[in-house]
Formats: C-alpha cells, sequence, structure tokens
C-alpha cells in the first residue's frame, strides 16, 4: 500500500505525515512534504541556500508561510 509523502508506515489517526530530504549541494534541492502535499521542492521553485522552513497550523494542517535563511552568506 502507498503512504502519505512516500513514507514506510501509515500514521495513526489525528496525526500528520511528513518527510523532510536534504539537498545534495546544489545538484538536488531539498523537499517537504506535510500530509501528502509537497510544501517545498526545486519544482515550486520555493528552496534556496541554507536553511529552509514551512510554518504549518498544527490544529489544520493549513500550509502558513515558507521561508528560506541563508547561513553561508551571514
Amino acid at each position: 500500500p502507498r503512504h502519505k509523502c512516500g513514507n514506510q508506515n501509515s500514521c495513526s489517526q489525528n496525526y500528520f505525515a511528513f518527510k523532510i530530504t536534504s539537498g545534495a549541494a546544489n545538484v538536488v534541492g531539498p523537499s517537504i512534504c506535510f500530509n501528502d502535499r509537497i510544501l517545498m521542492s526545486s519544482v515550486k521553485n520555493n528552496i534556496g541556500r541554507g536553511l529552509n522552513i514551512a510554518l504549518v497550523n498544527g490544529s489544520n494542517g493549513q500550509l502558513l508561510k515558507t521561508d528560506t535563511f541563508d547561513m553561508y552568506s551571514g
């Protein structure tokens, strides 16, 4: 069976599934999947160098904001 975000197991009822994948240098970008919805990825063109953050409402799973913090440039 297929599980949300491509995880190996399903989450219990009343829990959200998520998967965070790190990038590989500048070859493969990171991605964030939440409850079977891609929030950030190179395809969506909303990732950047450094920390990639997605703010999600913990009650209903609604995406509130995405942003990146470039730790390299200071």
